[in-house]
């Protein structure tokens, strides 16, 4: 599939955030990877996942949430992954660029989120409803996305592995707390990094899935629950 891949710098607030763009032909819609816990752009199991999504017509924005002495900071001290409001400001300001950007302001836009990014990414979520269509995470730590949760209205897909028993309990938590459409899927054997052969796979069909489903024009957002092992 022919595919238009560029490096692109976000501005925001003096500081310069740093992306892979990667829009393929007759995309319907734009994934943004909200990284977290120390991870960037650069990461392995986000890339492999936002390789197979423009399969599925997504394109796909990988950018860090930090800047490089933000990054710089972080390694030393591990505060600034934690510092939710800050992630979901980035994310904000990262969806209003893509909103004015020629080549992709006329995409529908979801989030990915793992790890700490999950909870920046509801946050992002819950602010802009207008904007954000639909919403993944992997192994992520949503239940950390606090008071926003049910303020969130994007379909919310949970996805964790069978082995990663705390994290299944906040994700539950904080399923628990959203009103809008959700629902948990378990990769039966894998781990919280999904390193297992075959984990990132089921994880990006999952996503795929779900993005096809609700980045659709005319989706009608109803509340469901649903738990899948």
């Amino acid at each position: 599939m022919q595919t238009q891949e560029m490096a692109v710098a976000v501005p925001l607030d003096g500081v310069e955030l740093h992306g892979d763009l990667n829009i393929p032909q007759d995309a319907r819609g734009i994934i943004l990877f909200a990284h977290g816990s120390g991870s960037s752009r650069k990461s392995p199991r986000n890339r492999a996942v936002a390789m197979e999504l423009p399969q599925a017509h997504f394109a796909t924005l990988l950018l860090d949430l930090l800047s490089i002495d933000e990054e710089r900071i972080d390694m030393r001290t591990a505060q600034l992954r934690f510092d939710i409001p800050l992630l979901a400001t980035r994310l904000e300001a990262a969806t209003a660029w893509l909103a004015h950007e020629h080549s992709t302001r006329h995409l529908t836009l979801g989030y990915f989120g793992a790890s700490t990014g999950a909870a920046g990414a509801l946050v992002a979520a819950a602010r802009l409803p207008d904007r954000v269509h639909a919403v993944v995470s992997r192994g992520g730590r949503p239940d950390l996305a606090g008071a926003a949760l049910p303020s969130v209205r994007a379909p919310t897909l949970l996805i964790v592995g069978g082995n990663d028993t705390d994290v299944i309990r906040l994700n539950q938590i904080a399923m628990n707390a959203m009103t809008c459409v959700k629902q948990m899927e378990i990769v039966p054997g894998a781990g919280h990094l999904f390193e297992e052969p075959g984990a990132l796979d089921e994880v990006s069909s999952l996503a795929a899935a779900w993005f096809e489903r609700h980045l659709a024009p005319g989706f009608k957002r109803a509340g469901q629950d649903k738990i899948g092992w």
